[in-house]
């Protein structure tokens, strides 16, 4: 298991040798305060995957679940799936009217951080996998080009 105090050093080794990285390094520095907590959820199981140059996908597992039992929510650079109870499924846990629950629908929250140039584009789920849509987007002044010499 990877010392958080490691990665932080790391990060802050880092700074001298940048400009203009540092709310990026803060990031960090908070995301390695909750290395712990971070790394003992594995629940749901996920992917993320590079579709094309600027595209990702993050997918998650989530057989026997519904839309109506997700939500997907983005704020403030953070992408948050979990999982929501409807009213009919609370009152049948509160009347005790399963008979037998071998397949539970655990409660979860999963919590992705995503960056200032990458916006979420969707969500769509099937078969069991939810797959969040992303795409970075890069603008103009930082695309690749030549410069004319005069």
């Amino acid at each position: 298991m990877t010392n958080h105090k490691a990665i932080h050093s790391i990060f802050t080794g880092l700074r001298p040798f940048t400009v203009g990285f540092d709310d990026m390094f803060e990031h960090f520095d908070n995301m390695s305060n909750h290395l712990p907590q971070l790394t003992a959820n594995n629940y749901p199981p996920y992917n993320i995957v590079k579709t094309g140059s600027l595209t990702y996908n993050i997918e998650v597992a989530l057989a026997g679940y519904g839309k109506k039992d997700i939500s997907v929510d983005f704020e403030d650079n953070m992408l948050k799936i979990q999982s929501v109870k409807s009213k009919e499924e609370k009152e049948v846990e509160d009347n005790d009217g399963v008979l037998h629950q071998g397949i539970a629908k655990r409660s979860f929250t999963k919590s992705f951080t995503i960056a200032d140039d990458v916006e979420v584009k969707g969500a769509e789920l099937k078969d069991g996998l939810l797959k969040v849509s992303l795409e970075k987007i890069v603008p103009d002044h930082k695309k690749a080009r030549t410069i004319n010499i005069k």
